[in-house]
């Protein structure tokens, strides 16, 4: 059989017209196609069993499928029986291989028949596997029908009529089940697809389809013809959407915390076991038991850590695998291009080869390319897959963990480095999943390309071996290095991040301070340290590219210098030179990728840990507070707890069923404590907490969310209208919803920017009324609205009548007056609970309680019988608006908000109450103003010394391997090269300038090291300059662009953005030039070497062109579309950690985590398309190269006559580079164009609105401004956006020197606006204020802000010492700095404090109560201590006696200032100089408060409401 089929080369190899032999055609060519199906079928029914997509009805299709198989199953054995009829009637013996191969054949027919059925089942839409078949079984006999053919025609008489009619019918029928397996199936039935309005195609799409993305074409001339928009996107698969991989990652995780759990204890109980004989010795010596315990002690610390590692190679390994498989095909394919050019030069060098072999080689190195390229990206589409659901997986995660962290860990991580963790960290594990791969393909990839190099070059490779083994080490010491700096770059970006974030969450204090320089200085710095570590990654990133582009050279040198020096016979021709510069061309890859990878692995493994240390922080005790009844008390019972911190210490009290409870006491004694406890929010120590039934929480400040106010109240439970209208009029909101210019379908801004204090905490409590729960947990709900409005909230609400009087309510509370209404008092001190009882019991006690009240009961004491009436009237206009009585009543009303009503009764439509801005994708091409901003910022020079350094060295790289085809084509005398020492001296000088850092004198400068590095630096410089314009363009902006823009954004620009500006685009911009004069080269090498190609190569260019530009369009806007839908993700996380309380509260923790995973879900959307798209050009692209490659190849073959082999080596050689860098050209311009949309995003805040000038250069104030404190106010008048009405108008009014002034009003009346004018925050519509005689408008901001002060009403802390929050700038002694803390009744505090002044704030003071921040706030006004003081409802948040203080040490510190104070407490304001009454946005009266409660006007009535006449 071997001599029959395999050795009759004369017939087949040598042959002008070739043919296989009989036997060969039966045997080989017949089993091939049916070895494969037999192989695979057991795998791919494995396969099918575990993924059932549904069931497909019997379609045309598939009953023509089935036909077809069933027919080829005939036809073989209708061959079988024709064999035994022949040896039947003895007409001639046939050869056993006539029973064999049909018999064969058909049963594998039956078994593709099979296979087809049970794909239908299992719902296979098209099969690879089944396409793959056809194919095979259609080219194994397509060389049979040649083959037959030619017999037909050369020897008629050998012909056999059945067997020649049976096999074209086979043949035809082959071809039909080709075709019919390239078509599609329809969905199965109950398919996602069928259901979804958008569905990806890829799921439905054939297998042809598939592994050339042809499904995408459709999107992508979607995105020529028009930018792509959201409603364009596809669905998510099912498998790479959040509730899919989400729960896969944790559950690995938590499994791995419970292993190592369980180790822990079993390690525990082992060394408990051991020390138990130890007593025996305790009598002789009391050291060993010592020493034993420090032992255990040691060795526990070092338990072992739940490994993330695994837990993601579970979840994401057996997906990730298929990439392997493809790699190993993919690697083993890289080398057929080599042997191809080698049997090519060959072919060339031997003239009496039929022609063709030529064109067979060409034919084979096309379809080799092409199939490379199609195994490559399907490759490359795993490993995006994988990167994409693994950041899912980490965001999902984090978010889950952040939820039921513990308040002691959350405080060791701050906002920025979780959002850097989904953000930063994530993103390098995508990164890092598309080239793990290459820890073990690139080792595989040198070993192949050295074997085959050996082979062509013997022993003289080793030189080439020490080489590179000598890059190892270098590259091994940049890596650790890298990792270093990478660790401290995360570091300074985490601090940076923080920083920003607290900076915007506090931007008002900010401006009203006139911080922003201090801040800004503080951020530059820390970013500067970033800079810095960059830039010595830059240097090392440099010394880095210079020794991978030199490796290869080198090893080339090295290799080509032994080979020739060694052995003067050992001539290097075109053969040895060009195959084994091909294969060190291979050898280039691995070797460059390997540093990245390890590098990229470094960076992972930095994220690796941190995200370690996140998940295994410590999670809130689940068993704190217990949810039964409890004997002998109905509601909820509380024994012996022992919280940590101490702030609660040891508390006995139980609380009976539907009863009102107050909790008092003095600012820091644990009241907000004692609530964080009952909802299981602090770790319990000893005892149990039992609360029966469910629970809401009100904390002491509102946390709002970024939604409509309705959303707000409702918090995702079931709408009863009836309901809800009763709570929000409770809870007063309805005159606020009449006044909001959308009802209650008005956006309310992050953290509630666009309502006052007092509408956020009614809208807080209206949210925990209506949920209607059995216990509420009301935290201080009423301080910050007016006294009248409190009263009718507590009376509608709280009280005993009102909306709550059957649920049991813990109120901690300030407010006296509503104590006798209450059926238990509990008194704190110090965590501790001094006293408890009712009212009566514990003012006939005489204790620590009754005398506290009686220092207060008259200041707090009111009368609201005007009040109650004031609101009937109101609720009687609500109900019949029309009734001209109500009109009447309605204009005796003195409340602001009545006179909004009347005027503002207007069609609420929510367009109207839009506030926030939603970031909005740009379209269309990234604008040349944008390219040319970023080489602006590099430095223009800089950008042409670079460019002229690429140049040079491609030029270099050329010429010198231009010289080496002259050296191979150099003649041979007497078996050796006469002038082979001069041509590697050339070879060697030319190479090696391309990594010289000087040239010769005369030469060209410095090349690689100098380009690598300048555009680092440039990159630096860019980064740099953008960072620092962008920090002034924000800060610079008013208040009313932080209202509009969500704070996600501005912190997406200043992690995300800035970071692709960082570390990506430079780089990007390297590989971009590289690739650029690479594609440039290669094209004028295969022209010189074969001129004919100059036909094809405009057309594949225009055709190249077209494919870029109509990816671009689509991909650009793709990624714009990819960045503007990550803000909401961090924007929703910022806003869910800001709340974690109240989301636990309540138990919606599942329903922020589905809203999570929506938003992952969506930014996912637009980044699918993205990925796909991408493999959908390289497969083009590279299409395009295979046929550059090929007609290289092709002409060379029909022009072998005029080449010498070595241009042929030269451009095959270079031909097979073209691929690559074409492809790497067109991803690198779009990575660019999709990339640089960064600096595009940047460039938007430096044309944003911006404030007045901070300082004027020429400015003539005097020094001591304001010296006597005269406010003048003529005319003024102002409102918040351009298109609204007045807030405040025709406001004239004069403040002598050192007068103490009080502002009231009701809410709305503009009390807070007129502050807002005086500090130039909103600046004035109309009107002048003159501060001493100068006219603030004419003052830069900063003079205007840091001369005077206010205590504003939010009291905010920024992370950083106690000491940055008092004076940010240093202008204090640290003296000066105490004497205020001691003024502010802060210094005993402070003292008492571990590290005193250096004492750190966590982010937002979160470790300070409210009632002591708003004491630091006074600390910082007494430090400043300027001629005028403003008070913006300061002491609404501390109880009455901290509001004393604060009150006797303003006229006592301020005895000299001008103090302006907008009041709550009337009682606070009635031994000032004068009072200004405001109402609607007018001065209703101003004088003293003796004359106006004499002229009996508004003043008078609020006096009289409050109890104080």
């Amino acid at each position: 059989l071997e001599n029959l089929c395999l050795c009759d080369w004369n017939r087949t190899w040598s042959a002008a017209n070739p043919d296989l032999t009989q036997c060969f055609q039966n045997t080989v060519l017949v089993w091939l196609p049916c070895l494969y199906l037999w192989m695979c079928a057991p795998i791919y029914l494995i396969y099918l069993r575990s993924h059932n997509r549904g069931y497909i009805c019997m379609s045309n299709l598939n009953k023509a499928k089935t036909a077809i198989g069933l027919l080829l199953w005939m036809i073989c054995w209708s061959n079988v029986f024709y064999s035994f009829w022949q040896r039947h009637h003895g007409i001639s013996v046939p050869a056993p291989v006539h029973l064999v191969s049909p018999t064969i054949l058909g049963l594998t027919m039956l078994l593709a028949t099979l296979l087809i059925q049970y794909e239908r089942l299992k719902g296979v839409q098209s099969s690879g596997v089944m396409l793959i078949f056809w194919l095979l079984a259609l080219l194994c006999a397509t060389v049979t029908f040649r083959s037959k053919i030619l017999q037909a025609l050369d020897q008629p008489e050998m012909v056999c009529v059945w067997r020649y009619t049976t096999f074209y019918i086979y043949y035809t029928l082959l071809l039909v089940a080709f075709c019919l397996s390239c078509l599609t199936e329809q969905p199965p039935l109950f398919s996602q697809a069928l259901k979804d309005l958008n569905p990806c195609p890829e799921p439905g799409a054939s297998f042809l389809s598939r592994i050339t993305f042809w499904w995408v074409t459709r999107m992508m001339i979607m995105g020529y013809k028009h930018p792509l928009e959201e409603k364009d996107l596809w669905s998510l698969n099912p498998e790479d959407c959040s509730q899919a991989v989400v729960p896969q990652i944790v559950h690995h995780w938590k499994t791995e915390c419970q292993k190592v759990k369980r180790s822990g204890a079993q390690y525990k109980k082992k060394t408990l076991y051991s020390p138990t004989q130890i007593p025996k010795s305790e009598g002789k010596e009391g050291q060993p038991p010592e020493e034993s315990e420090i032992l255990i002690v040691k060795t526990d610390r070092k338990t072992k850590e739940p490994s993330l590692l695994w837990a993601l190679c579970l979840t994401f390994g057996p997906y990730f695998l298929i990439s392997c498989l493809y790699k190993i095909i993919h690697d083993i394919l890289m080398f057929v291009g080599p042997e191809i050019l080698r049997l090519l030069i060959n072919f060339v060098n031997n003239s009496s080869a039929p022609s063709w072999q030529g064109y067979f080689y060409t034919a084979l190195l096309f379809i080799c390319t092409c199939v490379q390229s199609l195994i490559l990206q399907k490759y490359f589409h795993v490993c995006f897959i994988t990167g994409m659901r693994l950041r899912t997986a980490v965001i999902g995660a984090v978010y889950r963990k952040a939820l039921v962290i513990s308040s002691a860990a959350r405080r060791t991580s701050t906002v920025g480095e979780i959002v850097n963790l989904m953000s930063v960290d994530a993103q390098r594990f995508m990164d890092l999943i598309t080239y793990i791969n290459m820890i073990w393909s690139a080792p595989l990839q040198v070993v192949l390309a050295l074997y085959f190099l050996w082979q062509n070059l013997g022993p003289s490779v080793l030189a080439g071996v020490a080489v590179m083994v000598l890059m190892v080490p270098v590259n091994a010491v940049i890596a650790m290095k890298t990792r270093t700096y990478q660790v401290a770059q995360m570091k300074s970006k985490d601090n940076r991040i923080k920083l920003m974030n607290e900076m915007l969450n506090g931007i008002k204090v900010l401006k009203l301070y006139a911080w922003e320089l201090a801040f800004k200085d503080k951020i530059s710095e820390i970013r500067e340290s970033e800079l810095q570590v960059l830039k010595k990654a830059a240097y090392l990133g440099a010394g880095s590219t210079f020794t991978w582009v030199c490796a290869p050279f080198l090893v080339a040198l090295s290799t080509f210098g032994v080979y020739v020096l060694i052995d003067e016979h050992n001539v290097l021709d075109a053969q040895k030179a060009f195959v084994s510069l091909a294969l060190f061309n291979i050898l280039r890859f691995p070797l460059n990728m390997l540093p990245m990878v390890i590098s990229s692995m470094v960076q992972a493994s930095v994220s690796l840990k941190r995200l370690r240390v996140f998940l295994s922080h410590e999670e809130l005790q689940e068993d704190s507070v217990e949810h039964k009844a409890v004997a002998g008390c109905e509601s909820f019972f509380i024994f012996c707890f022992f919280f940590l911190k101490l702030s609660v210490v040891r508390l006995n009290v139980c609380i009976p069923e539907g009863c009102l409870v107050a909790v008092v006491g003095h600012v820091g004694s644990g009241k907000s404590s004692l609530l964080s406890a009952l909802l299981g929010e602090m770790d319990k120590l000893e005892g149990t907490v039992n609360v029966k039934g469910s629970v809401a929480y009100v904390p002491q400040q509102a946390w709002i969310q970024n939604s409509s106010l309705k959303g707000n109240i409702i918090f995702g439970q079931e709408w009863k209208e009836a309901w809800y209208q009763r709570v929000v009029e409770a809870c007063a909101l309805q005159p606020d919803l009449e006044i909001l210019p959308a009802g209650d379908k008005t956006e309310i801004g992050e953290k509630g920017v666009n309502l006052s204090g007092g509408q956020k905490q009614r809208v807080s409590l209206a949210r925990a009324v209506y949920c209607d729960r059995a216990v509420y947990l009301l935290d201080d709900s009423l301080s910050a609205v007016d006294a009248h409005v409190g009263k009718h909230i507590f009376d509608q609400v709280i009280g005993p009548q009102g909306l709550l009087k059957d649920k049991t309510r813990v109120l901690v509370t300030h407010g006296l007056s509503y104590l006798p209404q209450v059926d238990l008092i509990l008194v704190m001190v110090d965590g501790e609970i001094t006293e408890m009882g009712s009212y009566q019991q514990l003012m006939s006690r005489e204790g620590a309680f009754a005398e506290f009240l009686h220092t207060y009961a008259n200041i707090d004491h009111t009368d609201n019988s005007g009040e109650t009436q004031k609101w009937g009237i109101l609720q009687m206009y609500f109900n019949s608006p029309s009734s001209p009585v109500t009109m009447i009543l309605i204009n005796l009303l003195d409340a602001d908000f009545c006179f909004r009503i009347v005027c503002k009764l207007k069609a609420k439509n929510s367009e109207v109450g839009k506030l926030t801005e939603a970031d909005k994708a740009s379209t269309g091409q990234v604008k040349l103003s944008v390219f040319w901003a970023y080489a602006k910022a590099i430095g223009v020079l800089l950008s042409c010394i670079s460019l002229l350094l690429f140049l040079t060295h491609h030029l270099l790289s050329l010429f010198s391997n231009y010289w080496l085809s002259q050296w191979t084509d150099d003649p041979i005398v007497n078996g050796t090269q006469p002038s082979r020492l001069m041509r590697l001296g050339v070879y060697g000088a030319l190479g090696l300038s391309q990594g010289e850092k000087l040239l010769l004198v005369f030469c060209l400068g410095v090349a690689v090291f100098g380009y690598s590095l300048f555009m680092s630096i440039g990159g630096i410089l860019a980064s740099r300059c953008l960072h620092e314009s962008m920090l002034y363009d924000v800060l610079r902006s008013p208040m009313s662009f932080f209202e509009r823009t969500p704070s996600g954004n501005l912190v997406n620009r200043f992690s995300k953005e800035m970071d692709t500006i960082d570390s990506v685009i430079p780089n990007i911009i390297k590989m971009f030039m590289g690739s650029m004069f690479g594609v440039l080269g290669a094209c004028v090498i295969i022209l010189i070497a074969t001129p004919l190609v100059a036909v094809i190569i405009p057309a594949l260019g225009v055709l190249y062109f077209f494919v870029q530009r109509f990816y671009v369009a689509s991909s650009r806007q793709l990624k714009r579309l990819e960045s503007v839908s990550r803000s909401p993700i961090y924007t929703h996380f910022n806003e869910t950690l800001l709340g974690t309380s109240v989301i636990r509260a309540f138990g919606e923790q599942e329903r922020f985590i589905h809203e999570s995973d929506q938003r992952v879900d969506h930014n996912q959307k637009a980044y699918y398309p993205s990925i796909v798209a991408n493999r959908w050009l390289a497969i083009r692209l590279e299409f395009v190269g295979n046929c550059i490659v090929s007609f290289a190849a092709l002409f060379a073959v029909i022009a072998r006559e005029s080449l010498s082999p070595g241009i042929v080596g030269l451009s095959i050689s270079y031909a097979l580079q073209l691929t690559t860098s074409l492809t790497w050209l067109v991803r690198m311009s779009s990575d660019l164009e999709t990339n640089i949309v960064a600096v595009e995003k940047l460039k938007e805040y430096s044309d944003t609105e911006k404030e007045a000038e901070w300082k004027y250069e020429h400015s003539s104030l005097p020094p001591g401004w304001p010296t006597h404190g005269c406010i003048e106010i003529r005319g003024f008048g102002l409102r918040y956006r351009p298109n609204l009405d007045l807030a405040i108008h025709n406001i004239t009014i004069s403040i002598n020197g050192g007068e103490k002034v009080g502002i009231v009003g009701r809410t709305g009346a503009g009390k807070s606006s007129l502050t807002l004018g005086l500090f130039r925050i909103i600046e004035g519509a109309e009107g002048h204020i003159i501060i001493d005689g100068v006219d603030i408008a004419q003052l830069g901001l900063h003079e205007l802000r840091s001369r005077i002060t206010i205590i504003p009403q939010d009291p905010v802390l920024f992370s950083g010492s106690l000491r940055l929050n008092l004076d940010p700038f240093d202008s204090y002694t640290d003296e000066d700095v105490w004497m205020a803390l001691e003024f502010s009744h802060l210094k005993t505090f402070v003292s008492g404090l571990p590290d005193k002044l250096s004492h750190e704030c966590s982010e937002g003071g979160e470790n300070f109560s409210v009632g002591q921040r708003q004491l630091l706030c006074l600390a910082r006004a007494l430090l400043r201590k300027t001629k005028i003081l403003v008070l913006d409802e300061a002491t609404a948040a501390v109880d009455m006696e901290t509001d004393n203080l604060i009150q006797s040490t303003i006229r006592s510190q301020f005895e000299e200032c001008t103090v302006l104070t907008i009041a709550h407490r009337l009682n606070t304001i009635m031994d000032y100089t004068r009072v200004l009454v405001l109402d609607k946005g007018e001065m209703a009266e101003f004088d003293s408060p003796s004359n106006l409660i004499a002229q009996r006007g508004a003043f008078y009535q609020m006096a009289k409401d409050a109890g104080l006449v």
